[in-house]
């Protein structure tokens, strides 16, 4: 065997395997399809067949206002949710990665320790928090605790993707008349698209799929989020399967459209550092 013949028999296993991956992961997605244009009695014969006839019931329910509402809550959360997580890690990354002050390290290893703390452990503290300041059963108060904390991961790593960038580039700005708030707007950001697009990915999705403090916090219907509306699908003797799969369905787009938008700055995000040159 040459080394032609062998290079392509690597190239054709290396196909054969991303072919796999993506079968294996498309799968989900094409399940929740295919099943959403059936009805309960369909579903129940085979839940593996594609649908006989074409049963647009599901979505009819979907799109109705109150689940139409839920979307633009988890949107409206998630958005604000995820600009403010954005926009306060990164000056606290950059104050980090940038500036030498006494207790820098110390103050980094109390923020991103926070990582370590199982959120739903102080479930009770934040909800009786949010009850003292009348601010529970509302969208405002649902943002606070999910910005506090998505900001210690969030922190670590925009603080890693800021020490990347070289200190000449900042030297040779503040020579030309920038003042720090000018390299971190002019310089810092715009060199940093990778690591903004990854902690917005990473966020966005774990906001958007948040159940149990949006279930504790929230009791009016109209202020619901997005997860707690699919459950308004489950009645209390039986569940309407494909109506479920269909929301699933529906609320994972946004989730999905962002990743492709963002996909190259989150892959470049995950791989940067591992080649030099």
């Amino acid at each position: 065997m040459n080394a032609k013949t062998k290079r392509n028999l690597i190239k054709a296993s290396l196909y054969a395997c991303c072919l796999l991956v993506l079968v294996i992961t498309g799968f989900p997605f094409i399940f929740l399809l295919i099943n959403s244009f059936k009805d309960m009695q369909e579903y129940l014969k085979n839940i593996w067949q594609l649908p006989t006839k074409f049963f647009f019931g599901n979505y009819q329910a979907v799109f109705k206002p109150d689940f139409l509402r839920y979307f633009v809550n988890s949107t409206l959360v998630s958005a604000v949710s995820v600009f403010l997580i954005v926009l306060t890690s990164s000056m606290i990354s950059f104050a980090f990665a940038k500036m030498k002050f006494k207790g820098s390290s110390v103050l980094y290893f109390l923020i991103i320790a926070g990582m370590m703390i199982p959120i739903h452990t102080t479930l009770i503290p934040t909800f009786t928090l949010l009850s003292s300041i009348h601010l529970n059963d509302s969208l405002a108060g649902l943002c606070g605790p999910y910005i506090s904390y998505n900001i210690p991961i969030s922190v670590f790593i925009l603080t890693q993707f800021f020490k990347e960038i070289p200190k000449e580039i900042e030297e040779a700005a503040i020579i030309d008349g920038c003042t720090t708030v000018g390299v971190f707007h002019r310089i810092i950001l715009p060199l940093s698209g990778a690591g903004l697009s990854t902690v917005t990915v990473y966020t966005f999705l774990n906001i958007w799929n948040e159940f149990t403090y949006a279930n504790v916090l929230i009791n009016t219907t109209s202020k619901k989020t997005l997860p707690l509306g699919i459950r308004e699908f489950y009645g209390f003797q039986s569940v309407n399967i494909p109506a479920v799969l269909t929301a699933i369905l529906v609320g994972s787009l946004p989730v999905i459209l962002l990743y492709f938008c963002a996909s190259e700055k989150v892959v470049n995000g995950l791989t940067q550092g591992a080649v030099k040159g």
